[in-house]
């Protein structure tokens, strides 16, 4: 009984790191098939840049990662494409004017700015 245990246990293992192995190539597939001249990218140590030319004969890549700067990486530093960002919905309403809202105790709230400021408690040394 033990030793079909055993055998149980070992051919899950397998088809587990089988499964995983053709998941990671599949992702990796995917990756490699947005890493196209022009795409953002995201390097692995946290670089941002466009994507200039990829060759795979030396297995580098040419970054932009400002105008006019392009670094050669090798190409496993590529780590992500970055998706483009839209741009939010732009909210039109208005918000109306409030008045100064104080706590119970007549307190400002925190970060709200006191316009009568009593300069005789403040003075400082010129």
């Amino acid at each position: 009984m033990d030793q079909y245990f055993l055998i149980i246990i070992i051919v899950a293992f397998a088809a587990f790191m089988f499964y995983s192995s053709r998941k990671r190539k599949k992702q990796q597939s995917e990756t490699a098939s947005q890493m196209v001249p022009g795409a953002r990218v995201m390097l692995s140590f946290g670089l941002y840049g466009t994507l200039v030319s990829v060759d795979d004969e030396k297995v580098t890549a040419d970054v932009e990662v400002a105008p006019g700067t392009v670094i050669t990486v090798h190409r496993q530093t590529l780590s992500r494409v970055v998706p483009e960002e839209t741009p939010d919905a732009v909210d039109t309403t208005t918000e109306p004017e409030t008045e100064h809202v104080t706590e119970l105790n007549g307190e400002p709230i925190y970060g709200e700015r006191v316009e009568d400021v009593d300069t005789t408690k403040r003075k400082t040394e010129d």
